[in-house]
């Protein structure tokens, strides 16, 4: 009888432990029951806002709730970050993290939020080369061109970027200070600004998402110098990497999703589970394929690594190694 009881009791003891666990299981069973925001900080038509939206809607479709993408864009997209810290942590409101969250840490230093700190990543989403690209009007066609080029003609080049602090910008600091060059910078509030103001010549050359451009590319219409990857760009197979002319270079566009911290777990774990699935759709594949972009899945921890990995590299004060003159 002693042996029943004591049965009983670990039978009950065992329930109890597992009670603070249930709710967010069942929440995470019913997620989403309405719909979801994703909170992008750069302006429509930019790469970070095409990403979300071509994930949006397949999310929307599996988890039959839908997926809104809300710009608002600004300081680097650190209006956008500080909204998601801010909301409440239960997996309705979210931010699509791009390559400048990595970065923002070392360029702003009244920050409201921790990043590493106060954002959960939940999945990887793609990565694309940025380019450097020129208007036809600029003489050079080759990156070592380019380069005598800004030296014979130091301090009148501009170049233009989609807005100060953006990896974008950044990337075009990188390459200033390892080759030596004197290139003024244009800030845009987008993408899709400074690519405008280049394509009529108000600007000599970017730094910018392949996405945006390639049309413009192959058209004609600008002269794609290099990629900034360390691999050449499949769809600009002849383009070569500044990497092959200044050793040591690379820079990458990537995005995911994260959410405040303090999200449960089950709703990581599921949103997680949910977008590598679709990522897994050769339909989906395709169409990030169409606009110069490649995707990639992996776990929250394996994103958490990556942007981990950026931050320290773009915060180090030489993101690309030793520099040369």
């Amino acid at each position: 009888m002693k042996f029943l009881h004591r049965r009983s009791f670990l039978h009950l003891a065992a329930g109890a432990a597992a009670l603070p666990f249930a709710p967010d299981v069942a929440k995470a069973q019913a997620y989403p029951s309405r719909p979801v925001r994703i909170i992008v900080g750069y302006p429509p038509g930019s790469g970070p806002d095409i990403t979300a939206r071509l994930i949006g809607q397949p999310l929307s479709e599996r988890l039959g709730q839908p997926f809104i993408i809300e710009n608002r864009p600004g300081a680097g997209s650190n209006i956008a970050t500080d909204a998601v810290v801010r909301a409440p942590a239960d997996g309705y409101t979210l931010l699509l993290i791009a390559s400048a969250n990595a970065s923002n840490a070392a360029l702003y230093d009244n920050l409201n939020f921790n990043f590493i700190r106060d954002i959960v990543p939940i999945a990887s989403i793609a990565r694309a080369p940025f380019v450097l690209e020129v208007h036809p009007s600029v003489p050079a066609k080759t990156l070592p061109e380019f380069i005598a080029y800004a030296k014979a003609n130091s301090g009148r080049i501009n170049v233009a970027s989609s807005g100060n602090g953006t990896v974008p910008h950044v990337s075009g600091e990188l390459f200033k200070m390892m080759t030596g060059i004197n290139l003024v910078h244009v800030p845009y509030r987008g993408g899709a600004l400074a690519l405008g103001d280049l394509l009529t010549g108000q600007v000599h050359a970017r730094f910018g998402g392949l996405n945006e451009s390639i049309e413009h590319i192959k058209s004609g219409k600008l002269r794609a110098i290099a990629v900034t990857t360390a691999e050449r760009s499949d769809l600009l197979p002849d383009v070569p990497t500044i990497g092959e002319f200044v050793p040591g270079y690379e820079a990458t566009a990537w995005a995911g999703i994260g959410a405040p911290r303090n999200t449960p777990a089950e709703i990581i774990e599921k949103l997680n589970r949910v977008t590598n699935g679709e990522l897994a759709d050769p339909k989906l594949k395709a169409k990030f394929a169409a606009v110069a972009t490649t995707v990639f899945v992996g776990s929250p921890a394996d994103f958490a690594k990556l942007i981990r990995d950026e931050s320290e590299k773009w915060g180090n004060g030489d993101p690309g190694g030793e520099h040369q003159a």
